[in-house]
């Protein structure tokens, strides 16, 4: 199972929020590319860039820290990239400019043929981020609560070819208290496509409890808050979960 650093970017720094919140932005690090070095040398496999200016705006803000995030890793591990992307000549770039998977969130909800034709255009690139409270879909930046199920929308995205879902428990993204084990595995269950859990994220029993239910459909974990903050060692959390998949 993939442990997957998330870098957010807030004008042009790294920072983290709690519960999606713009102004409640810790800033980690002034430099994103010093930073995707830092994950790839702690071992990283994969890393998940969001650019929040883009994702409230409806359009990438911060094209010149994701071409450093891009160029610090190279060609050694893949970037995932959301916010604010919502349209197939913006998808085109993101992928010319070095980014492996495009993540699409609220657009997928909204305007579902566009999530098709960017299915159709660019296949096994495309990943969509559903983010969620009791089981309803959240869009907007987390700003409104839709009547969509989470499942029923996830089996849409699944038939149009979506390579995977990341599923974000918003009720606990930012406030470390635990990922939504039952929830994830609930969606991961009534999926063919794999899951990337998100939110939440503490320590290294959450991943110890991922790893027992990898077998259900959930490929990775974003880690977030709890690396940047200490509560989790990167290194040792993936050591944990190779571990894990060998046992």
């Amino acid at each position: 199972m993939l442990i997957i650093p998330a870098i957010d970017l807030k004008d042009g720094q790294c920072v983290r929020l709690k519960q999606g919140l713009m102004d409640e932005a810790t800033v980690f690090s002034n430099s994103p590319g010093e930073q995707a070095a830092h994950w790839l040398e702690q071992g990283a496999r994969r890393l998940h860039v969001v650019d929040l200016n883009g994702a409230f705006a409806g359009k990438p803000k911060n094209e010149k820290a994701i071409r450093e995030i891009v160029d610090a890793v190279g060609d050694e591990i893949p970037v995932q990239l959301g916010g604010g992307i919502r349209d197939l000549d913006t998808i085109e770039r993101c992928l010319d400019n070095g980014v492996s998977y495009v993540i699409i969130g609220t657009a997928a909800v909204k305007n579902p043929g566009f999530l098709h034709d960017a299915c159709s255009a660019f296949p096994g690139q495309i990943i969509v981020g559903l983010d969620a409270k009791d089981g309803k879909v959240a869009v907007d930046g987390w700003s409104k609560l839709t009547k969509h199920d989470v499942i029923d929308l996830a089996k849409k995205c699944e038939d149009y070819g979506v390579e995977a879902i990341i599923y974000t428990d918003i009720g606990r993204d930012g406030m470390l208290s635990g990922i939504n084990i039952e929830a994830t595995v609930k969606l991961a269950q009534s999926l063919r496509i794999p899951v990337i859990a998100s939110g939440g994220l503490s320590n290294i029993d959450d991943i110890r409890r991922l790893c027992e239910v990898e077998n259900e459909g959930i490929m990775g974990t974003i880690a977030g808050r709890a690396i940047y903050d200490g509560s989790l060692d990167f290194a040792a959390a993936q050591a944990e979960a190779d571990k894990a998949g060998d046992a």
